[in-house]
């Protein structure tokens, strides 16, 4: 490996081996970046809905099992597989993403891309940059969409989480409308609190009234769908003609089922929304614009709430608490082991 010599000794990582799996503790060899390939040694690593998805099995692309998990996190880039841009980021303090073949970062040490690691500024500690790259920049391409479109407002559901507190920030920074649905009176006060103006409870027997009553009123066409099943029927049903509905997750787990008469009659549309593929269709020059204006605002609009720390060992804690609990704030893994 080039760059700074990483001593060859096995590594703590935890692992999967099946779909819906238990997950476990391991030693591993400590991976060897090929070119254009960085090996980041970990700081933390969030648990994001994605990663729920993954573990569940029902993640649009199946890994390899066994597998670490992990989708995004911080670190410090300590070996380089050789190129200019992997060059580039040996020594770096660095958000991360996980690269496709490579193992997650809920891990001491993770194999990456060097497309995938964003050095972070000195003002952004260890713990947000574990969560810069997946919400944030959802939350500004969304908004980016929005104004794109000549939009003056948008909706967004599962309201209650990180993201969903993101969106109302920036659209009072941005003078975007955003509509916010939740499922329960304790996350409508709780984004109350925050300022927002538009927040609807699902749960409410008049939602789809409601629903349908905002929508009129603000002329709203966009909406991003986090949650499917039901929810993207409710949208269909009670949208504006000429709306269109972004799913960028399915939550519920469920199929979803409408009309499709209401789409071909009144000009709907129903798309895809996936960060990936997304980020991959930008340009590099509005892509690094995105990734700045994250670092600019991480400190309010779009910054990240964390509830509770775990280490790898306590992994399987971690994530039942998140998944029972996704609007209290953010779960952190903490990669920094020692020997057990």
């Amino acid at each position: 490996m080039k760059g700074e010599k990483v001593e060859l000794r096995e590594m703590w990582a935890v692992v999967q081996e099946s779909a819906g799996g238990k997950l476990v503790l391991r030693e591993l060899p400590i991976p060897k970046p090929k070119r254009g390939q960085v090996l980041v040694k970990m700081d933390y690593a969030a648990i994001n809905p994605s990663d729920l998805s993954m573990l569940q099995g029902t993640y649009a692309h199946k890994p390899e099992y066994p597998v670490i998990p992990g989708i995004e996190g911080s670190g410090t880039v300590v070996a380089s597989g050789g190129g200019m841009l992997a060059a580039m980021r040996m020594g770096k303090r660095v958000s991360c993403t996980s690269t496709e073949g490579c193992g997650g970062t809920w891990a001491e040490y993770m194999l990456s891309s060097a497309m995938h690691v964003v050095p972070v500024n000195k003002s952004i500690d260890a713990k947000q940059a574990a969560s810069t790259i997946v919400n944030p920049l959802t939350a500004i391409a969304f908004m980016n969409i929005t104004k794109k479109s000549k939009e003056h407002a948008l909706l967004n559901n599962a309201a209650g989480g990180a993201l969903g507190k993101m969106l109302v920030a920036l659209g009072q920074r941005e003078n975007i409308e955003v509509v916010s649905v939740v499922r329960n009176q304790q996350q409508l006060e709780s984004l109350k609190a925050l300022g927002a103006k538009y927040v609807l409870n699902s749960s409410e027997e008049d939602y789809c009234e409601q629903l349908k009553a905002v929508a009129d009123t603000l002329k709203l066409h966009l909406y991003f769908d986090a949650l499917g099943g039901r929810s993207t029927d409710d949208f269909v049903r009670c949208s504006p003609e000429e709306s269109r509905i972004y799913m960028y997750a399915n939550l519920s787990e469920e199929k979803s089922s409408f009309d499709p008469r209401t789409l071909l009659q009144q000009r709907k549309e129903i798309r895809g929304f996936f960060l990936g593929n997304y980020s991959a269709d930008q340009s590099l020059i509005k892509t690094l614009g995105s990734i700045k204006k994250v670092h600019r605002l991480i400190s309010n609009e779009l910054k990240t709430d964390f509830c509770e720390e775990y280490g790898l060992a306590d992994v399987e804690a971690a994530v039942e608490s998140y998944s029972n609990n996704m609007s209290k704030g953010k779960i952190l893994l903490n990669c920094r082991m020692e020997k057990y």
